[in-house]
């Protein structure tokens, strides 16, 4: 099945529920007549059953329900040195190359 169709039914579900009109196979299968749409017999079954059980107002009440939030993004990895620990500031690090060199 394609998007499309997949798309089709649900708009076919929608149609029916906003009329107040009973969303079954053969309402579903009306509509897409009338549209000249074409289908396979056994989809129409399916796809009503499917909104009988879920229920098409839960379906479009409960759209953006469930799914936590974004997680957390760490610290930025140029913050930090090879460590972990902070680093320096810009002149800072000149001074700890200049006391490393004097070292050697």
């Amino acid at each position: 099945m394609s998007l499309i169709s997949e798309a089709a039914y649900s708009y076919a579900a929608l149609i029916l529920h906003d009329g107040g009109i009973p969303i079954t196979a053969e309402k579903i299968v009306t509509l897409f007549k009338a549209a000249n749409f074409s289908i396979e017999s056994y989809w129409p079954s399916l796809f009503a059953k499917l909104f009988e059980n879920c229920g098409i107002e839960n379906l479009i009440t409960n759209v953006d329900a469930g799914g936590g939030g974004a997680p957390i993004a760490a610290a930025p990895v140029a913050a930090f040195g090879g460590d972990g620990a902070p680093a320096p500031a810009p002149g800072e690090e000149k001074k700890n190359m200049r006391r490393r060199a004097m070292m050697i």
